[in-house]
């Protein structure tokens, strides 16, 4: 494993030198030393960033499936490679080895043929997080299939236009979900949503919940009976390097969402290298992180990295909170977790309970504690790192996105000195920049400004599915010949960064993004609403919170305000899902425009905070005095 794991600070240094110096060489060296290829690359990097055109490890081939499963059998075959642990504790947790693994996705690849599916096709997964999910995704990445998998909290509308965007063959859900104390309908969601959905040809159910389905003949089948009679034995199918591996959906900040589209070798490569170095991982680790599979940090941080280094990963499928708000503290004690990684939200709402919840349990294995998903506020951080890390645990707090692939900027453990809400340093391969609104470069030390990448790394994402013109003018049109994250940054005294939240029009509501222009959409489709703008303002647990701002046709005028706050609500769970609720409705007359029609947005925001100070330059509005009227109704 050389030049593959750093030791210290100025290993670290060394490492990154390099890497800035010569990225070639640099990946080279990790991608020929750390995996398995059925043939070397022509050659390490190919790109255009005005064109948004980019492939690593170009013709070579490979499947990630070898790299995940079959390489680790001969000295760990025996080894557990993934540990299940129900939403229920009184449910037994499984342990599947490598071994198993292996039978597994073997199995369920000959399943998925036999169902029609070929190198190419695109297969949906609605799966809650029980052991199928990850067997399904191994399974699609060893015959060539392109996962995409929906979160299993997303309504039949959300699941429809997903489905459709990427023209999947077959979709695999299963009859329900257990969420807590709660049993959910999966497969009715899926029905409905497939009413709508030409491309699919095959439903494949697995049982779970046990709970009454509707099947629909010749479409729909039950898994077990064709995985009992599939063998064990499929050769994987031979990858290019960058042959699709997977589709996810992420929120955009117009319109539909976006398919961001990954490859197999440098996704595989770069989420490996992240992996091993940002959780410091050992032989013998036990590592959890809590995200559901549905999302990048699940793909990347549950599945393929830990994976790939032959690691023993945690999937669970429960709630921090059930049955009792120790839950995570029981998991870590009982599978003697070593490396432990969720998301803010879940660590601000684990910090309201009683410490002695946190008290009652032995969390001495763990070794390293990281946070995802958004930034992580001060307090929290604190919190975390006296009672969870008992202040022997570095915290990595890490910055990363779905269409980065893997972690960009953190500490890494022992080796990066922390700082509470900084994701301190990027990392090797990784040329972070701040730009002004100018588009000029900001240098120096104690600036902020546009948080931009200046060279491509072989996790990033190649493209929108279906959509090249989108992707490009999304991430590489704001700063010509650099990839624009849409975040905020500020970088300190000594180099390092802090992300500072987004510029864009995308809120992070409990780690989930959420573009405000959808959930906009849902709502104008109420009847008695003439038109909407959501704001995202600070929440004590969740981060942040939407905040919407409603005008009336003449029609709602008369009608209750509190019934049509339930039913707007209603309306965006059933096209969104629960997830993008607005925890404010406030009913305006009018909203402050330019006038050029352009909503001003800041100024909602500044009165969804309770901020009225400082407004900025209100000359270019159409109607200033509507801010007023606005403010002083404020909710």
């Amino acid at each position: 494993m050389k030049n593959y794991f750093i030791d210290d600070l100025p290993d670290y240094f060394k490492q990154y030198k390099k890497s800035i110096k010569n990225p070639k060489k640099f990946w080279d060296k990790i991608a020929d030393e750390n995996f398995v290829w059925y043939q070397r690359w022509s050659k390490v990097v190919e790109y255009d960033m005005q064109e948004a055109k980019i492939k690593w490890f170009k013709n070579a081939k490979l499947n990630i499936t070898k790299n995940c499963i079959d390489r680790h059998l001969s000295t760990r075959g025996e080894k557990t490679a993934i540990i299940w642990e129900p939403n229920d504790p009184k449910e037994e947790a499984q342990q599947i080895s490598y071994n198993e693994l292996r039978d597994r996705v073997c199995k369920m690849a000959n399943v998925l043929r036999d169902l029609g599916i070929e190198k190419g096709d695109r297969v949906c997964i609605y799966l809650p997080m029980i052991p199928e999910l990850a067997v399904t995704m191994l399974a699609c990445a060893r015959l060539g299939a392109v996962h995409s998998v929906i979160f299993a909290g997303f309504s039949a509308t959300a699941v429809t236009s997903r489905v459709n965007d990427c023209e999947a063959k077959l979709i695999i859900c299963s009859d329900g979900s257990y969420r807590g104390s709660k049993a959910i309908d999966l497969k009715g969601i899926i029905y409905e949503a497939v009413e709508n959905c030409p491309s699919v040809e095959k439903v494949l159910v697995v049982k779970r919940t046990g709970g009454e389905v509707k099947m629909k003949e010749g479409r729909d089948f039950w898994l077990e009976p064709l995985y009992e009679k599939a063998p064990a034995d499929f050769i994987s199918v031979i990858m290019d390097a960058e042959d699709p591996l997977f589709i996810l959906y992420t929120s955009g900040s117009t319109g539909k969402p976006k398919g961001m589209m990954h490859t197999t070798a440098g996704y595989m490569v770069y989420t490996a290298y992240t992996f091993k170095n940002v959780f410091n991982y050992r032989e013998n680790d036990i590592y959890w992180c809590t995200a559901d599979i549905g999302w990048i940090t699940g793909h990347s941080y549950i599945l393929y990295g830990p994976l790939a280094n032959g690691a023993t990963t945690v999937i669970f499928e429960g709630v921090p909170t059930y049955p009792e708000p120790d839950r995570f503290w029981e998991v870590i004690e009982k599978h003697k977790v070593t490396q432990f990684y969720t998301a803010p939200t879940a660590i601000r709402s684990l910090a309201k309970e009683s410490y002695e919840w946190v008290e009652k349990h032995d969390l001495s294995s763990l070794r390293v504690i990281g946070s995802v998903g958004e930034p992580i506020n001060d307090e929290a951080w604190h919190w975390y790192n006296d009672h969870v890390g008992k202040k022997k645990c570095p915290i990595v707090d890490t910055w990363w996105q779905t269409e980065t692939g893997g972690i960009m900027i953190s500490p890494l453990p022992f080796v990066t000195p922390t700082k509470p809400t900084y994701a301190t340093l990027p990392l090797p391969g990784i040329q972070p920049v701040l730009m002004d609104d100018k588009r000029n470069e900001i240098t120096g030390n104690q600036v902020d400004g546009n948080l931009c990448i200046r060279f491509p790394w072989p996790g990033i994402a190649r493209t929108i599915w279906g959509d090249h013109q989108r992707y490009k003018e999304t991430y590489f049109t704001a700063f010509p010949g650099k990839y624009f994250t849409g975040d905020g940054a500020l970088r300190d005294e000594v180099g390092y960064y802090r992300i500072t939240g987004r510029v864009d029009d995308v809120i992070i509501v409990s780690g989930h993004n959420l573009g405000t222009a959808p959930i906009e959409d849902s709502i104008n489709q109420h009847p008695a609403v003439a038109e909407s703008a959501i704001v995202g303002y600070p929440h004590d647990i969740k981060g942040s919170a939407l905040y919407g701002y409603v005008i009336l046709k003449d029609t709602g005028e008369s009608r209750d305000r509190d019934n049509l706050r339930k039913e707007i609500n209603q309306v965006i769970s059933d096209t969104i899902g629960p997830i993008a609720k607005l925890d404010k409705i406030q009913f305006v007359s009018a909203l402050p425009k330019t006038r050029s029609g352009k909503i001003m947005r800041r100024i909602l925001r500044k009165i969804a905070e309770g901020d009225f100070a400082n407004f900025g330059d209100t000359s270019t509005l159409l109607n200033p005095e509507i801010v007023e009227e606005i403010k002083n109704e404020r909710i």
